[in-house]
């Protein structure tokens, strides 16, 4: 229903690809276009006390930075945000921001968490939370779908892995939703601050409640787990709660609100959904690669590297655009188009590589679960308001989009 302004091309050196309000309140498809066509390896220059940094836009490249872990690393933090601004103070304790031999160690053990017996629980969950919210929905006629359906599915699958109190999970949807994202331009950056410390301060408590116990859930895996005999430090028990989610939470939730949007954009492709012409995996990968929830990875050069034939020094800070990736005309065909039926479809929306996005199994069932709801109960959508996008530099989504809802 709204209408973005446009950035061209020949504003590229005067905009700021780190800045939250740049991709909250313009498109930049135009921009990327013009940066996978001729300058695939481009730096952005400091803008004041900010750093310059590369921005590298197309697939292939994406994909070789990605796989390059001799001369790439997360250590310093994995998205703008605090790459430029001094690193990450999770640095080698969350997964996320942690490279090498512990990584690896983590990564493992993290895994036991997502068993084929919880993620079949987490499936049958999902389809009674989307069942259940979209009635809700229909009985009133009309919702949000980002306040009312896409920010309560993925936070049930999250809470149910981390087997999170139902009388908590609400106060830390509120919680998550400001971490690393603000509804508006002007809001403090202390909100952030908060929202980030109070998620810490809740599972340092929910760990030491867990700690000794036999549960089986993901906070009690971190809290009495042993690597080569050792516990993991405090550290890294409270940073991959928070990692888990932070992730599990945000990228489901503007998945969601996205693919609804797309959905009454498209309503050819709503047809085809509705009439069961496309496949629910199918739609499911596409839905993911149109709505992309997260823009950009980030990485720092641990060494100098050529990458398409461009040289990156030792130190220099380098983000992955997502987004223009997952739009890049040499590996899709009519990459603008929402095509639910599209396939092959290898997006880097879960990113690549060692730091594949541990939690992609939550993501792919709470979008699949979504699509399925929709397709069996709902008959048309509409949307009846202007929809509302985050201010974030790496996170893209909607905190609000109004919508009519018909059985």
């Amino acid at each position: 229903m709204s209408t973005r302004p446009m950035v061209s091309a020949d504003e590229l050196e005067d905009i700021d690809l780190a800045s939250p309000i740049l991709h909250a309140e313009y498109e930049l498809d135009a921009v990327f276009r013009h940066l996978r066509a001729n300058r695939p390896m481009y730096w952005q220059q400091p803008r004041g006390e900010q750093p310059g940094f590369w921005v590298i836009s197309r697939y292939a490249d994406v994909n070789e930075v990605y796989k390059d872990k001799a001369h790439f690393t997360t250590e310093n933090g994995n998205a703008l945000a605090t790459l430029l601004t001094g690193g990450d103070s999770a640095s080698g304790a969350m997964l996320a921001v942690t490279d090498g031999v512990r990584h690896h160690q983590v990564r493992n053990l993290l895994s036991k968490g997502f068993s084929p017996q919880m993620l079949e629980l987490i499936a049958n969950s999902l389809r009674e939370t989307v069942d259940g919210l979209l009635l809700a929905a229909l009985d009133r006629g009309e919702c949000d779908a980002a306040r009312d359906i896409s920010a309560k599915v993925p936070l049930g699958a999250i809470c149910d892995l981390l087997e999170i109190p139902q009388t908590d999970r609400e106060y830390l949807l509120g919680l998550t939703a400001h971490a690393w994202s603000t509804d508006y331009a002007d809001e403090p950056p202390e909100e952030s601050w908060v929202a980030k410390n109070e998620i810490l301060l809740y599972f340092s408590k929910l760990l030491k409640e867990r700690r000794g116990g036999d549960r089986d859930d993901m906070v009690s895996l971190l809290a009495n787990c042993r690597i080569d005999g050792h516990p993991l430090n405090a550290a890294e028990q409270i940073a991959n709660c928070y990692g888990l989610m932070i992730g599990g939470d945000e990228t489901g939730r503007h998945a969601i609100t996205g693919t609804v949007l797309a959905l009454i954009e498209n309503p050819d492709q709503w047809r085809a959904l509705k009439n069961g012409d496309v496949d629910l995996k199918t739609a499911t990968e596409e839905a993911l690669r149109w709505t992309v929830p997260s823009l950009h990875g980030g990485r720092k050069a641990t060494g100098d590297v050529v990458i398409n034939g461009q040289q990156i020094k030792a130190g220099e800070v380098v983000s992955v655009w997502i987004s223009s990736a997952n739009r890049d005309e040499t590996v899709f065909d009519a990459a603008d188009e929402f095509k639910l039926a599209r396939t092959p479809n290898k997006h880097f929306t879960f990113a690549y590589g060692s730091h594949y996005c541990l939690g992609h199994y939550l993501g792919r069932m709470e979008v699949y679960a979504v699509l399925d709801g929709l397709r069996r109960l709902v008959g048309d959508l509409e949307q009846i308001g202007e929809e509302r996008w985050i201010y974030s530099s790496i996170l893209h989504g909607m905190s609000s989009l109004p919508i009519k809802i018909t059985a």
